[in-house]
């Protein structure tokens, strides 16, 4: 146990942001979307207000806000948008490879994306056989994306361990606050290229106040915290 946080049995982690720098491209899927409905956002604008939301989720606020219907079919036009731009300029941040290589506790990966482009994500960056099918859970599975708890306590039943016994890596307050939600342990990771150092900061101190036990800014300071667990 450090600093009260115990061992944990099953590492969660939230995909993007963590596992894969692709948060400027998704945002900027989601403004380029927008822009062909005559709304304009750009894209830091997208990844300031919405980070953490489904698509569905963002399609519904911005209705809500400009009063400019969005076609059902918005999460799936966003998808393939954000996946063109994956396939050619998606990476991971530095030194995850090395973890998830290095530490060998269960785990998984509980995202609020849709499941064919987690799946496809993760395989672009070669992670996808750390962690395999089973071990991919989307917001498409469970009633409520988070922050409810509803994503982070169907991995954890599905790998059979208590919530308690679980340690979440996330990066967003939406994610922070469902694993809080869930009676989960949460660390803040803070290592993609999307936020500049100020950023930074105001998230640390934001993902702290939400029940983050610890921040990170890299996988190496995260992956020699863990192995003293």
């Amino acid at each position: 146990m450090v600093h009260g946080v115990p061992s944990p049995g099953l590492l969660i982690f939230d995909c993007d942001g963590v596992l894969i720098d692709s948060e400027t491209l998704a945002c900027q899927a989601i403004a380029d979307e927008l822009a062909g409905w005559g709304l304009r956002y750009e894209g830091a604008e997208v990844a300031k207000r919405f980070a953490g939301y489904t698509d569905r989720q963002i399609a519904d606020q911005v209705t809500q806000e400009t009063r400019v219907s969005l076609p059902k079919d918005f999460p799936l036009r966003v998808q393939n948008r954000a996946l063109e731009a994956f396939e050619t300029s998606l990476k991971t941040p530095p030194g995850i490879h090395e973890l998830l290589r290095s530490d060998q506790r269960p785990r998984c990966v509980a995202s609020n994306s849709g499941r064919n482009r987690l799946r496809r994500a993760l395989e672009i960056v070669d992670l996808l056989d750390f962690f395999g099918g089973r071990s991919l859970f989307s917001a498409e599975q469970v009633p409520q994306p988070k922050p409810a708890p509803d994503l982070h306590l169907l991995a954890a039943g599905m790998f059979g361990f208590a919530p308690e016994n679980c340690l979440v890596i996330e990066d967003s307050g939406t994610g922070v606050q469902a694993a809080r939600n869930a009676g989960m342990q949460v660390v803040g990771f803070l290592g993609a290229t999307h936020l500049d150092r100020s950023e930074r900061t105001a998230q640390a101190q934001h993902l702290s106040s939400l029940g983050a036990v610890a921040i990170f800014n890299d996988f190496t300071s995260l992956g020699d915290w863990l192995r003293q667990l």
